[in-house]
């Protein structure tokens, strides 16, 4: 029986389940089984009732939310009106990928899982719960999970006999083969490129807005152990438009050196230039790369040689070794057995696939360029909440960026390739233009006027709340609570002046916790505590607006549990319907969180 096509459709976030669904694609093709691997917000969702073999692959994001790239899917397939013999032709499987450190672990994945067997689809598998915060990672819940899937799957779908496995280290042809052109040709520049010539629609990722920096000023103190900054776009002209709690995405790039340092340890000439041809019919091109293209503008712009590389990446690489030693040491991190050192060489101390790269320098000079795209993942943006209203910044954008920078066992300091990019653009030393485009966030405003809001909003988590207040008070709404939290006052209390200003109009009330300036730490979650009565008040008899921005690690957990205290102590609640309490709110939208790890 000639096998069905296998359909792997993944919803991604951070490019966890993108890997995965690849892998998943690679493996059923050396299975000799027929296989696509698409988003799922780019497959048509009515061709479902067709498909035969469907695999997911979804992230959990924030507080149990499907990834942005999955979220019309979402919508789709939680329709009332679909009847539930829909998906009865389709045997499927659900991987999940989350935290256990978040409440709602992999709900998308549970959730999806239980739909489409209300729909008819026959489970081949359990839901698979990939766990982020195991020392293995993900990896260690799905291994064992693919090895019972392709064993159901071939169960039901046998392959011919004659035809056999493709073996693990022969590599599979790459995606695209790069033409190089002996003549260089005019390379479409970077502007063009980006903005073109004729846009359609709103600036996006496939078309961002070339933005002028207009500004990028430190606002932490000079003895401050972390730098952040100010920064401010003009987005005159640009069709963009923004409301408060709506996030940026920026387009970083790798720096010149090490761009350079990878074409020397790769042998390519960053001066010539390719055309890029898919090797299978109907496969599109990336559309962030211009036809003909530089090697440098491919390294430099869209290569991400300086994140850290999954487990995929020295898979491909060992199978591309000429290597006898190199190759032995890269099957050993590719496989079940070596996740341990894998997770000791390259996880713990973040080292790069550049520098993975230079540690396998034969390795490295024998890679064939067709492979580049197969090997490294594309540059993917990153998401900045906005921290201006435009009813106060007419054609203006301002984020506020934390530079990561941090010390690993290794040499050269850990650096956020975003953060540093921008941190090193100077609109002082001549015009500098970034790739942006806007999408909603998760946290939206009542538009109900006189409604209270109070907001939580501990170090650059304060940034949406600034719009939010801009965007209230420019509308005439008082009522904005604010609680916000950082280490010391002289060195990163973030607009000062401007809450100080806005509170002696009577349009802000502002609670501060400096964590630093006593011997007792004092965080935002105490001031919460110690203003019980107020929040209560405001919560249940004003029936205001509760929202939370800022890291993920311990603070939103302990706002939620100084809330249900709160609920507890003034309202006379018990511990069970207290926690019912909040997660009403939850369900209304009357608390909302946006929080990063």
């Amino acid at each position: 029986m000639p096998s069905p096509g296998l359909l792997v459709l993944f919803g991604s976030q951070t490019g966890t389940a993108q890997d995965v669904s690849e892998r998943l694609g690679r493996e059923a093709r050396r299975r000799r089984l027929d296989c696509r691997v698409q988003a799922l917000d780019s497959y048509s969702v009515v061709n479902l009732i067709n498909e035969p073999l469907v695999i997911f692959v979804c992230a959990t994001t924030g507080q149990g939310d499907p990834p942005d790239n999955m979220k019309n899917f979402w919508r789709f397939i939680f329709r009332k009106n679909l009847p539930p013999t829909s998906l009865c032709q389709m045997d499927f499987a659900v991987l999940g990928l989350g935290d256990s450190s978040y409440a709602k672990f992999n709900f998308v994945a549970k959730k999806l899982h239980r739909r489409l067997l209300q729909l008819g689809g026959r489970a081949l598998l359990p839901v698979c719960l990939g766990d982020d915060q195991h020392e293995l990672g993900p990896d260690a819940a799905v291994d064992p999970w693919l090895h019972d899937l392709w064993g159901k799957v071939l169960g039901l779908y046998p392959v011919p006999l004659d035809l056999g496995t493709i073996p693990a280290g022969v590599p599979l042809p790459s995606k695209f083969t790069l033409h190089f052109l002996l003549a260089a040709p005019r390379v479409c520049s970077e502007g063009q490129r980006v903005a073109g010539t004729d846009p359609q629609g709103p600036p996006s990722e496939q078309q961002p807005f070339l933005a002028p920096m207009v500004t990028n000023q430190r606002v932490t103190g000079p003895s401050h152990f972390q730098d952040v900054r100010l920064m401010e776009f003009d987005i005159t002209g640009s069709g963009l438009s923004f409301a408060a709690g709506d996030v940026v995405l920026i387009q970083p790039e790798n720096t010149a050196s090490h761009t350079q340092r990878f074409c020397q340890v790769l042998g390519l000439d960053p001066d010539q230039t390719f055309t890029l041809l898919p090797r299978e019919p109907g496969v599109p091109c990336p559309a962030r790369l211009p036809q003909p293209c530089s090697v440098r503008h491919l390294v430099s712009c869209y290569l991400d040689i300086a994140s850290v590389p999954r487990r995929s990446f020295f898979e491909l690489l060992a199978c591309l070794s000429p290597h006898e030693l190199e190759r032995e040491k890269l099957l050993h991190f590719s496989s079940p057995q070596g996740q341990e050192e894998l997770y000791s060489y390259c996880s713990r101390p973040r080292r790069t696939i550049l520098e993975v790269l230079c540690d396998f320098p034969h390795t490295a000079g024998a890679i064939p360029a067709d492979y580049l795209l197969d090997l490294i993942p594309p540059i993917r943006p990153r998401a900045f909440s906005i921290a201006s209203s435009l009813l106060v910044h007419p054609s203006r954008l301002q984020i506020l960026v934390a530079v990561v920078q941090y010390q690993t066992r290794l040499k050269e300091p850990r650096r956020g390739l975003c953060s540093s990019w921008l941190a090193s653009l100077d609109p002082g030393q001549g015009p500098v233009q970034v790739p942006l485009w806007v999408r909603p966030g998760g946290l939206t405003f009542p538009q109900t006027p006189g409604t209270p809001v109070i907001m939580v909003g501990p170090g650059t988590g304060v940034a949406p709340f600034r719009a939010a207040v801009q965007e209230r008070v420019a509308q005439g709404q008082s009522g904005n609570v604010l609680f916000f939290g950082c280490r010391l006052r002289d060195q990163d209390f973030y607009w000062e002046a401007e809450w100080m200003e806005l509170e002696g109009r009577g349009c802000l009330t502002l609670f501060t916790a400096f964590s630093r300036e006593q011997e007792r730490k004092v965080y935002v979650q105490h001031r919460l505590r110690e203003l019980g009565p107020l929040v209560w008040e405001l919560l249940d008899r004003q029936s205001a607006y509760f929202y939370l921005a800022g890291n993920a690690k311990c603070m939103p957990a302990d706002v939620s549990e100084a809330l249900t205290s709160i609920f507890q102590e003034q309202g006379g609640l018990s511990g069970p319907d207290a926690a019912t309490y909040l997660a009403r709110l939850q369900r209304t939208l009357r608390f909302q969180s946006e929080t990063w790890a």
